[in-house]
């Protein structure tokens, strides 16, 4: 596809047809050694005109570190008004976004745990995705079986900013990738004192044991700007991927989307996703 390195400002005018945002609530666990039961909440946008007899794909869209689930669509609304916009202009299909947080409760958004994004992988398929996909039409139907869960991978996506990138490769990515096709990481996959040779080998057995359960990549569309604190990690890592995996293919089922003086900000993530469900669903 075409990428455009600025938002376009039709994007940010608020459309005719308009969706909806509501709170979803549901119970979960630290999993870990305290085992305390947790609340959690993620707030969940409905395209315009939403309809329960309908199926829709499913977008889990992630915030960064210090931050929670009011990120995307709380404290930044015009990421509604891009949503809308696409939809009503059709540059994407009516989905659901659904925007939880990883850390466990507010107090914990303040925490160094980086252990935080991979232990995300147990709330993400136990308690979150059931959460939602039990109240809301997705593709699976209602049935939040594991097994329908996984029958309907191709209809669910998984995208994050920052932390929230990393989140993306360690509990959607490497730990779940039965239930998901499309991935979306925004700045970053280990941080600056991550194992590059470490990631590199996760992605590729990634791949490679999904492809012998019949699990095959849709597409990942990595995103960063070049002056991005993130970037140098990011791209050598994907670079490398890419060298030494075959399941990983430029144009394909991948793709790295470079803003050219692009830094870790918002204005960037949103770009990243206006160019993320031009892509995500369209097998």
């Amino acid at each position: 596809m075409e990428y455009v390195f600025e938002m376009p400002g039709e994007m940010l005018i608020e459309a005719e047809k308009k969706g909806r945002v509501e709170l979803l609530e549901y119970d979960s666990n630290t999993y870990d050694e305290e085992n305390r039961t947790l609340h959690k909440k993620a707030w969940v946008y409905l395209p315009c005109d939403y309809d329960e007899t309908k199926n829709y794909n499913i977008l889990y869209l992630l915030h960064g570190g210090g931050f929670t689930q009011d990120w995307w669509l709380k404290l930044f609304p015009d990421t509604v008004t891009i949503l809308d916009n696409m939809i009503e202009k059709k540059l994407c299909d009516p989905c659901i976004v659904v925007t939880p947080t990883f850390y466990h409760d507010e107090d914990d958004k303040h925490t160094k745990d980086e252990s935080r994004c991979e232990n995300f992988r147990h709330e993400l398929r136990n308690d979150l995705i059931p959460a939602a996909e039990s109240k809301y039409s997705g593709f699976s139907g209602k049935d939040v079986s594991e097994e329908n869960l996984i029958k309907t991978r191709d209809h669910r996506a998984f995208a994050g900013l920052s932390l929230g990138s990393m989140t993306t490769y360690r509990a959607a990515f490497y730990n779940n990738f039965d239930l998901f096709a499309w991935y979306g990481p925004f700045s970053g996959c280990c941080g600056p004192f991550g194992d590059h040779d470490l990631e590199v080998k996760r992605i590729c057995e990634t791949l490679s044991k999904g492809k012998e359960k019949g699990y095959d990549l849709k597409f990942m569309l990595c995103c960063n700007g070049d002056k991005d604190i993130a970037f140098e990690e990011h791209i050598d890592i994907m670079e490398r991927a890419v060298t030494e995996s075959d399941l990983l293919n430029q144009g394909e089922n991948y793709d790295f989307f470079i803003i050219p003086g692009g830094v870790h900000d918002m204005k960037a993530w949103q770009l990243h996703m206006y160019h993320a469900l031009q892509v995500f669903f369209k097998a």
